[in-house]
């Protein structure tokens, strides 16, 4: 059975599409085997093979030598074995050509289909292979179309999808224009794999910055955390081993041409660039320049800090729309508070004025307390005896006096129990699942499922052979 288009067909898969010439082969022989078993009866057992020389396909059914033939599909006798191969025996399995399969038209047509399907599958996992190794890479693509707001992305033999909420604020692309975007993740879907691109992500800005300082590129200048809110303002941290460099200079370049190319790319976008140091104190009063920062308290156990600044560098500190205190939070994986100074000192006053009501209580031991964060008589009522020995420095008997008598004083109307004050905090900021520090490259998990993904796409195609019915 010799089927010259199908050898034609193999070349040209093979040099046009890129797929392996075995990869080709095994299909066919599948497609084959598949038609022969709905042909010939699927309790038989069939092999197929491609024979490159006569480039023909040859169908085999097996046969089991028995001395009585019970099901011809799967038996043959002794006598008619002897015919073929002499030195066959009983129970041995016998490989029979079929010399004439009489495929029709329609079981022909019927292999093509599946012939085609696994070699789309094929181009499926060459596609998925060569881009999952692109990812976290900055890539360049041309715009193509919109679909349902997503922009589609033509990197040359596959199309990418740039999602509505990876576009920056007010960017607008045109059919044909050149796009750059970060390759953020890619899946395999049902329709094949799925390459999808950011411009919103840090990643985008880490990238940029990659390409445009060399000293980033040879690892002279480490980027230790970036954040962003795309379109109006970001943030990255840079570190330098190397005492001779001033990393900020570096990444800002020449009259700022650096980072003016990267701001461009970025629609706008402002640009912190802030030095790095290991101390999260330090870190964070960097983090929120252009703001002078009076004091920081950290609190390691709920990754809080309370940032304080006097009045006149509070709006510098918060930032417009708190974008500064904000992006700072990002950038630390820490929860940021600022705190004005004179309304800290209020609170400390209203504190110890609300604290005074208790008699017997001195103005010195009411500071102490409020120092030590007992902040009203509540928080009083709620301490334990050995926390105010240990603040006040006085006998278990006087702590509990004292606190006893804060007690008494939560039934008294005429006792304001708590101070009452306008709130201090002035801006506070969580850090946002959108950014933390920049993960070593060596810790990426980005291959690690990708031999589990071609061993699906292998056994769906095999279990859909199988169950392949003809119409």
């Amino acid at each position: 059975m010799n089927f010259s288009e199908i050898s034609k067909m193999i070349e040209l898969l093979g040099k046009d599409r890129g797929i392996d010439k075995s990869i080709v082969i095994g299909a066919i022989e599948q497609a084959f085997l598949v038609t022969a078993r709905k042909k010939f009866g699927i309790q038989g057992e069939f092999e197929a093979r491609y024979n490159e020389e006569d480039s023909e396909i040859e169908i085999f059914q097996y046969k089991t030598v028995v001395s009585e033939v019970k099901d011809p599909i799967t038996d043959i006798d002794q006598t008619a074995a002897k015919e073929l191969d002499e030195d066959c025996e009983m129970g041995d399995q016998l490989g029979i050509k079929i010399e004439d399969p009489s495929f029709t038209r329609v079981d022909i047509q019927t292999a093509k289909q599946i012939i085609f399907q696994k070699v789309r599958d094929a181009e499926r996992e060459i596609l998925f292979s060569e881009f999952k190794h692109r990812e976290d890479e900055l890539i360049t693509g041309i715009v193509r179309r919109y679909e349902r707001g997503n922009v589609i992305v033509d990197l040359g033999k596959a199309d990418a999808v740039l999602g509505r909420r990876e576009i920056i604020y007010g960017e607008q692309f045109n059919t044909g224009d050149r796009i750059q975007a970060y390759l953020s993740e890619v899946v395999m879907s049902n329709r094949g794999p799925e390459i999808r691109l950011s411009r919103t992500s840090p990643m985008f800005l880490v990238k940029l910055f990659e390409t445009e300082v060399p000293e980033i590129q040879d690892g002279t200048i480490e980027i230790k955390a970036a954040a962003r809110e795309p379109g109006h303002r970001a943030k990255i941290a840079v570190y330098t081993a190397d005492r001779d460099i001033d990393p900020v200079g570096a990444c800002v370049g020449m009259k700022g041409s650096r980072v003016q190319n990267i701001v461009n790319e970025l629609q706008g976008e402002k640009i912190d660039i802030v030095k790095w140091h290991p101390e999260v104190d330090v870190f964070v009063k960097n983090a929120l320049a252009p703001a002078d920062i009076t004091s920081i308290s950290l609190n390691h156990d709920e990754r809080l800090i309370d940032v304080i600044v006097e009045e006149d560098q509070l709006s510098l500190a918060i930032g417009r729309r708190g974008q500064n205190v904000r992006l700072a939070a990002m950038l630390s994986g820490w929860k940021v508070n600022i705190i004005s100074k004179s309304k800290l000192q209020e609170k400390v006053k209203l504190a110890v004025e609300n604290l005074l009501q208790l008699d017997g209580l001195s103005e010195a031991f009411a500071q102490v307390l409020v120092q030590s964060g007992v902040m009203s008589i509540v928080d009083l009522c709620a301490s334990q005896a050995q926390t105010i020995v240990g603040i006040l420095n006085v006998s278990t008997e006087d702590a509990d006096a004292l606190i006893a008598k804060a007690t008494a004083a939560l039934e008294d109307d005429n006792i304001s129990n708590e101070p009452e004050e306008d709130e201090i905090i002035s801006a506070s900021a969580v850090p946002s699942q959108r950014m933390g520090m920049i993960k070593d490259s060596g810790s990426s998990n980005t291959n690690q499922d990708e031999d589990d993904k071609f061993s699906d796409a292998e056994r769906r195609l095999r279990e859909e052979l199988a169950a392949f019915n003809l119409k």
